[in-house]
């Protein structure tokens, strides 16, 4: 768990953004080198960035996420409680919004000069020279794909949102050819914390996904190996924080599956479930049954 001085800071830092950016009018804003790459020494660290618009219904300012830490008390849910679909998510929840240095936010470059912790995995994905220090030929490249890919602030900061989009991209069309995910004759949802995506395999059928996700920070780290669904919640409420979890699927004691109504791309982890844009995670949610296997593996970048 971050101590209450670095929770502090970091809501001060947000909340000086939210100050100095001007509120925007009308609708919400829209929505390999697969290899983890580790932040380098130049640049502002991660947990500094701040989002590079005005906040929206995301709730950025959220630094935790309202996950169950304990086992949850299992019951089986009345046929009229599963007819109840958890509530949609506003208007630009899952909107690209990329995390950036505050003074880059507040000045509103066109083009960031600062190094973003990403910034040698981007430089691999674009086939730009590796160097791990932002260069005016790096940002303009990195600009032209976040406004293809709908990011914004399109400034050609290597943060985590485009860092994020790079892995989605490149695991389309086969997620496990790496094959670090165990095939077997049954489903089994994979979930790689190095690329931080999931999705479902059916020997080497994908049948789901794969789908961003966001995972376990330090301290609370998603726990590695097999596990298996052992209950299914559709409008599961964490009892800790008050929240929503919607189609929570536990496979880990308190960890599971389940939607949120906030930004999965985050600088902060979350308290060790795999969090899921509402749309995969009602879609994972007709997929995996009851004693499917899960297999988790890897490392949130950051942790």
């Amino acid at each position: 768990m971050i101590s209450t001085r670095i929770a502090h800071r970091s809501i001060a830092v947000l909340l000086t953004a939210v100050i100095a950016l001007p509120v925007g009018t009308g609708s919400a804003w829209a929505s390999d080198g697969p290899v983890p790459v580790p932040a380098p020494a130049a640049g502002p660290a991660e947990s500094e960035l701040v989002p590079g618009v005005p906040p929206g219904p995301y709730q950025p300012w959220q630094i935790d996420t309202p996950d169950q830490a304990l086992a949850p008390k299992v019951y089986t849910p009345t046929a009229e409680e599963d007819r109840v679909e958890p509530r949609d998510a506003a208007v630009g929840t899952y909107a690209l919004v990329e995390y950036v240095p505050i003074g880059d936010a507040v000045a509103k470059v066109t083009c960031s000069k600062q190094t973003g912790p990403y910034q040698r995995g981007v430089e691999r994905w674009l086939k730009l020279r590796v160097d791990g220090k932002q260069s005016g030929a790096d940002c303009k490249a990195i600009r032209t794909f976040q406004k293809k890919q709908g990011i914004k602030p399109a400034i050609g900061f290597a943060g985590p949102v485009t860092w994020a989009r790079m892995q989605l991209l490149a695991a389309k069309k086969s997620p496990n050819a790496a094959k670090k995910c165990p095939v077997r004759s049954y489903r089994v949802a994979c979930v790689d914390l190095n690329r931080q995506l999931t999705w479902v395999q059916k020997g080497k059928k994908v049948v789901f996904g794969p789908v961003p996700m966001r995972s376990g920070r330090n301290g609370h780290v998603t726990r590695g190996g097999w596990h298996k669904i052992y209950w299914k919640h559709k409008n599961h409420w964490s009892t800790l924080y008050n929240s929503p979890m919607p189609y929570a699927q536990f496979f880990d004691g308190g960890i599971a599956f389940h939607a949120v109504y906030g930004s999965i791309y985050t600088t902060v982890g979350s308290w060790g479930c795999v969090n899921l844009q509402l749309a995969d995670a009602r879609k994972l949610w007709g997929v995996l049954k009851k004693g499917d296997r899960v297999y988790v593996w890897g490392h949130r970048p950051g942790n």
